[in-house]
């Protein structure tokens, strides 16, 4: 198929949908959570998701050579670091209120800066630098008084593990990204997304004789409704960057946390700290000065292959 023309309205609409569904998804798992364990979750919204993905690859005529891929290998291991990012992330919103596991989960744009000069070989320079140290500044604001659980017994230590498996959820979600980049090198979108949501739900289903348990009508409801909101956000966000460039769309990414403090407030009656808030400044600020960065970056070097291109 030829690549879209730019169409930044459509671009930032798409994020945006993306936001809603996958903040949707977030909702849901969070209301799921009370009983039913992270692996039956992350295999809900898998398995549920694959069909809204099927119909979309259908739609894009891609059914026939679009899940081909000559990386089995990468795909696997993309698969085990995202289901990994799930299970913890959804495992942390089952102890700390939404706006705060979202608000940790920030730190994945921050930390795929340091993988990708770890396994990319990318070049980091004093600019990023500054704004990966302004943004685990950020974390450690938020993430300080649930540690405080550990030498203050009158705290509950679940809270710290909560705060822990959030970081721990962004730290592989950032690692997953990077081997996304080194997959997108070879392989088509939707191979892509497909055998993501094909290894998860399989890789998920392995973990029944751990304490699976029947969910009720409203918990069922909740996590096949997870896995529809999340078939249709992965829709969304790979149409977004297929109409704009990363650093037009990325930005978009943190209207979640207007969603997610209004969802904890009104939804789960969670009421955001002034220590929280100062914190989720400094991730933000952070992001967007990545983001910045990487879009500058990328314009120069499109000017630098324009210029080395012969004019006829």
């Amino acid at each position: 198929m030829d690549a879209p023309k730019q169409n930044i309205p459509v671009a930032i609409f798409s994020k945006l949908g993306a936001v809603f569904f996958f903040m949707a998804m977030a909702t849901l798992v969070k209301i799921a959570s009370v009983r039913v364990p992270p692996g039956e979750t992350v295999f809900f919204r898998s398995f549920f998701g694959l069909p809204i993905i099927l119909g979309w690859i259908a739609m894009r005529g891609e059914l026939r050579t679009g899940l081909k891929t000559d990386n089995p290998q990468g795909h696997f291991w993309r698969g085990l670091v995202g289901v990994t990012a799930m299970s913890m992330g959804f495992a942390a919103l089952g102890l700390l209120p939404l706006s705060e596991v979202k608000a940790i989960q920030y730190a994945q744009p921050v930390l795929v800066v340091i993988f990708a000069a770890m396994f990319l070989g990318e070049r980091v320079r004093a600019f990023r630098l500054t704004a990966v140290a302004l943004g685990m500044t950020g974390v450690l604001i938020i993430m300080s008084p649930r540690l405080t659980a550990f030498s203050d017994s009158g705290t509950d230590p679940y809270l710290a593990i909560g705060a822990m498996l959030a970081f721990g959820s962004a730290v592989m979600a950032g690692l997953a990204h990077v081997f996304v980049r080194k997959l997108t090198m070879s392989e088509p979108t939707s191979a892509i997304v497909f055998w993501f949501a094909v290894t998860a739900s399989t890789l998920s289903l392995m973990t029944l004789p751990f304490g699976w348990v029947w969910p009720t009508g409203p918990e069922a409801a909740a996590l096949v409704g997870a896995g529809i909101c999340g078939g249709i956000g992965q829709i969304f966000l790979t149409s977004s960057y297929r109409y704009a460039d990363a650093s037009v769309v990325a930005p978009f990414e943190y209207f979640s946390i207007l969603l997610a403090l209004a969802i904890g407030y009104f939804v789960f009656a969670e009421v955001p700290t002034a220590v929280m808030l100062i914190g989720i400044a400094l991730i933000v600020c952070a992001g967007i000065l990545i983001i910045w960065r990487e879009g500058k970056l990328g314009h120069e070097r499109k000017q630098a292959r324009k210029a080395m291109t012969p004019q006829g």
